[in-house]
């Protein structure tokens, strides 16, 4: 390590706001579309953290009407995932 220590107050906001992320997901979220988060997380931990942060300032803005289905959130998944593709084209 570089000598640098992890300040506990601030470990602990961090704490309480991801478990706060992981209760509004699991509200907003049907159980399939919860699970195939949980597991994009681990192959694309940033393509997960995306969609995360989507779905809770959605949630904020009050624009989530009932849960959000398996098929909805893969929706969601390849929308961002266009998003970020970067097209080279050749002259």
């Amino acid at each position: 390590m570089n000598g640098e220590s992890i300040d506990p107050e601030k470990f602990q906001q961090m704490k309480q706001i991801e478990e706060l992320k992981k209760q509004v997901l699991s509200s907003v979220l049907e159980r399939d579309a919860f699970e195939r988060l949980a597991r994009v997380r681990i192959v694309n931990p940033q393509l997960a953290g995306q969609i995360e942060l989507y779905l809770v300032q959605v949630y904020q803005a009050g624009q989530i009407k009932g849960k959000i289905s398996d098929e909805k959130l893969k929706g969601l998944l390849q929308m961002i995932s266009q998003k970020r593709e970067t097209k080279i084209k050749r002259a």
